[in-house]
């Protein structure tokens, strides 16, 4: 389903929809990667809501059908943001690990070292 998720939102960059529904689209994008992320782990419920976040997204055929144009995609920017503000604390959270595992491996290669850094770093450095 992410992947299926991932090629429509490719498809949504090209056209030309309100700012309200392409920015939530977009952030549809760090819900899959968090979805995705073995370093970070998610509760069932909250690993749920994505991703039944993620399927309402790629049904074409859901309350406002997605052919519809300009507003097609309103519904699923709708229900995106619904579960964006549900999991805003965990959004946070797991970009501060991505901002932190980026800087991080770019600091160990630059000195040679085993690039990869996962969650438990990251909290080790938050302490």
């Amino acid at each position: 389903m992410e992947e299926q998720a991932n090629e429509l939102i490719d498809k949504a960059r090209v056209i030309d929809l309100p700012n309200f529904i392409s920015e939530r689209l977009l952030k549809l994008q760090v819900l899959i990667n968090l979805v995705s992320d073995d370093d970070w782990k998610l509760s069932d419920d909250e690993r749920n809501s994505i991703r039944s976040a993620l399927f309402y997204f790629v049904d074409a055929d859901d309350v406002i059908p997605d052919h519809i144009p300009s507003i097609g995609f309103i519904d699923d920017a709708i229900y995106a943001e619904i579960v964006i503000q549900e999991l805003r604390t965990e959004i946070r959270l797991y970009q501060e690990l991505c901002q932190f595992r980026t800087a991080e491996e770019t600091r160990r290669r630059d000195h040679g070292e085993e690039p990869y850094v996962g969650r438990k770093d990251w909290i080790a450095e938050q302490r």
